[in-house]
């Protein structure tokens, strides 16, 4: 089955489409078939990044425009590629809300709007259903780092947030949000003109607070026994209000978050080989940081498969749905048991 996976993460520095031909008895046996990043116009920017303040009537208008958005970005996809038209859309959608604590969670780009524009079977909508049975909906990409990627160690991912994936002793799957990353450090890189500190090279010449390090590693969310997921909410409220206290230099906080973000990731690390994906694996500097702080073997593979396992993944959680089998993991999100999620719109 060929399925096209979509993902838009919470650093809003593109949409990941994949398209991605999977055997159906053997998923691990896959392959890409065209792969592409659709960067967002300042307007598209803004409104997703403003959705979080959004009124119920805006939102709801945006929900069905990011929809049609998304829709038209798959139909300009094929077209330029000249791929194949898939049997399957999955789309992650962008994620608005998320306070799983409170029973609800929100990706907007409707799944009935994207069928409607491109005639294909979309499945979105994957973390909702979880949220409901009392998990976290997050993170759900660690089904797919068993699946396809099991001859790692750990699977860390750094994007918007980084996220890391394991086997315990008991043989079960465990993931969670290790803490903030690009969220926070392009939202500083902004402060300066610039849309990303490009491979941490302002972070490197800054100086490290002792203090901001120590506010920052001693915030609750680090001490929480996992399952545990987080969202802008806690960028907002934790985070920023922190690092602006300590009045520093745009540099010096870069600086600091960096070695916040490595410090955070390495405590969960214990040897072995480390896969790492997201836009965080071009980040030089963050990655020096990581190995100084742990004795494993980072593993940075291709470019295809860094900026795409997360909308390859989505792409297999879309074809779990449609086959009806089990495609989030209760060891990962604390749900009372593992289930098939996704909202289907057929055409």
């Amino acid at each position: 089955m060929k399925v096209l996976g979509i993902m838009s993460g919470t650093s809003l520095d593109g949409m990941d489409l994949a398209l991605v031909d999977f055997d159906d008895n053997n998923p691990a046996n896959f392959r890409f078939l065209a792969t592409h990043t659709y960067g967002y116009s300042p307007k598209w920017e803004k409104r997703l990044r403003d959705a979080f303040h959004a009124t119920g009537q805006e939102l709801t208008l945006l929900d069905a425009e990011y929809g049609y958005f998304i829709g038209d970005t798959v139909n300009r996809f094929l077209v330029e590629t000249g791929a194949a038209r898939p049997d399957l859309i999955a789309s992650h959608g962008q994620t608005v809300f998320h306070a799983p604590e409170l029973g609800y969670t929100l990706q907007i780009g409707s799944g009935a709007h994207i069928t409607a524009r491109t005639g294909i079977t979309t499945v979105c909508d994957f973390r909702r259903q979880d949220v409901a049975l009392g998990g976290q909906g997050a993170p759900l990409v660690p089904i797919g780092d068993r699946m396809l990627f099991g001859e790692y160690d750990y699977c860390l991912n750094i994007g918007g947030f980084a996220n890391i994936s394991y086997e315990d002793e008991q043989d079960r799957r465990i993931a969670f949000d290790t803490g903030p990353a690009n969220i926070v450090l392009n939202t500083l890189a902004r402060r300066v003109g610039k849309t990303f500190d490009a491979g941490g090279q302002i972070a490197r010449t800054g100086k490290i607070s002792p203090g901001l390090l120590e506010a920052l590693n001693d915030l609750p969310y680090y001490r929480d026994l996992r399952p545990k997921s987080l969202g802008w909410e806690f960028v907002e409220t934790e985070i920023l209000p922190v690092i602006d206290r300590n009045e520093l230099s745009v540099t010096d906080a870069l600086a600091a978050f960096t070695e916040h973000i490595a410090m955070q990731i390495a405590r969960h690390i214990r040897g072995g080989r480390v896969l790492v994906t997201g836009g965080g694996a071009y980040n030089k500097y963050l990655m020096e940081r990581i190995r100084a702080h742990t004795n494993a073997e980072i593993v940075i593979p291709s470019p295809q498969l860094i900026d795409y396992k997360e909308a390859l993944i989505f792409a297999l959680l879309g074809l779990l749905r449609i086959q009806g089998k089990p495609n989030v993991l209760a060891s990962v999100t604390g749900a009372p048991r593992d289930h098939c999620s996704g909202v289907v719109f057929e055409v």
